[in-house]
């Protein structure tokens, strides 16, 4: 679409030339990635030096990387009961934060009753005094804490929670997927038991992720069973020309990332700066550390669906907050976490940029919201 401004990277990328040239060029191949004939194994390279380029890029083994379908497919895989890790007690329960991805609430394979909520500050961090409580109320957990919020982009402190959950015998699963490309993320560093990715938010095609473990966790039972795939951790048929992009899409994104976080974080504070300029305007979760390219803000009155429509129509794409809800524009489940007030909750609307963002995108969106502002926030 021509004269368009996009602003939801959040949701999705757009395919890097890197990660399209790969895609291109395995889909001449023909070859099934099991199969032991020359053109099997010629299928195989792309799929193994895909793994060693994520693996690499996390501070994980490639044998402890198991492609998906999509980061869905990579978090309920993790969250998995009768994990082990090297004290070889295997957790019973689960405990996530109340501002996780659906599909990580959603608790996997966990039954409901052996879920748990960690809460978080006004501020949209999760409230470690609150995980230390419930860890002690219980047999071994896993939890579950991702490293950057996809609607607020407020970082986590995912590497004390580690220490914590590590002191109560327990694993911690990070959804990575808004962290990778975006700021540094290696599970060492971290300490990560588990942790989740998607092509998709990082320049790589839709419908392929990863699901990576570090060393010594033990337990893991496959989601889907059938064949041998994935050193038996998920049967069924590579999608060798996605996970050769996703590979691409990793090596392009962290050569970048320098320098794409220093711009994009750039163009997000003269972005936050130019929408406070409309009277009674609020962004989320400002005081903590954040995403470079994540701005949440609503206006007194606001209604994000209306002016999710009126930033469509002056050309812009936005969102109301987790792509997984389009279609549905609902009050956010993390803005309701944060406490806020549903009628705050549901006038959130979400801008995220990317690499190619260009000041000029910047000026439209300001020049958009002065004009929305003027019409829907009247009386």
């Amino acid at each position: 679409m021509p004269n368009r401004v996009y602003l939801d990277w959040n949701a999705t990328t757009p395919l890097r030339p890197e990660a399209r040239a790969a895609m291109v060029a395995a889909f001449d191949l023909v070859g099934n990635p099991s199969s032991v004939h020359a053109e099997g194994r010629e299928s195989r390279r792309l799929v193994e030096e895909a793994r060693a380029t994520l693996a690499v890029a996390v501070g994980a083994q490639p044998r402890n990387v198991v492609f998906t379908s999509a980061g869905t497919e990579a978090n309920a895989l993790a969250l998995s009961p009768g994990l082990r890790g090297p004290s070889g007690a295997p957790v019973e329960r689960l405990l996530v934060s109340a501002v996780e991805h659906a599909s990580v609430l959603a608790g996997g394979r966990f039954p409901a009753d052996k879920i748990g909520l960690i809460q978080v500050t006004r501020s949209g961090v999760v409230d470690l005094d609150h995980l230390k409580a419930l860890l002690k109320d219980g047999s071994p957990a896993l939890v579950s804490i991702m490293a950057a919020n996809n609607e607020t982009g407020a970082l986590q402190p995912v590497t004390e929670a580690a220490r914590i959950v590590h002191e109560a015998v327990g694993l911690l699963h990070v959804d990575a997927i808004q962290a990778l490309g975006k700021m540094p993320f290696d599970i060492n560093t971290v300490g990560a038991d588990l942790a989740t990715f998607s092509a998709h938010k990082i320049g790589g095609p839709k419908g392929v992720g990863a699901m990576v473990m570090s060393e010594g966790i033990g337990g893991l039972e496959p989601v889907l069973r059938g064949g041998g795939q994935e050193l038996n951790r998920r049967a069924g048929t590579e999608n060798v020309a996605g996970i050769a992009a996703f590979g691409a899409a990793v090596k392009a994104a962290l050569q970048a990332l320098p320098e794409d976080v220093k711009h994009m974080a750039s163009l997000r504070d003269r972005l936050e700066n130019g929408l406070r300029e409309v009277p009674g305007t609020t962004v989320f979760a400002k005081d903590v550390a954040r995403l470079p390219n994540t701005v949440l803000f609503t206006a007194l009155g606001l209604k994000a669906e209306t002016a999710v429509i009126g930033f469509d129509l002056e050309g812009i794409a936005v969102s109301s907050g987790s792509a997984c809800s389009s279609g549905k524009v609902q009050p956010s489940h993390v803005l309701a976490a944060m406490g806020y007030d549903p009628a705050v909750a549901q006038g959130a609307v979400r801008l995220s940029l990317g690499w190619s963002t260009e000041p000029a995108d910047i000026n439209r969106a300001l020049e958009a919201w002065r004009k929305l502002g003027n019409t829907l926030l009247k009386g």
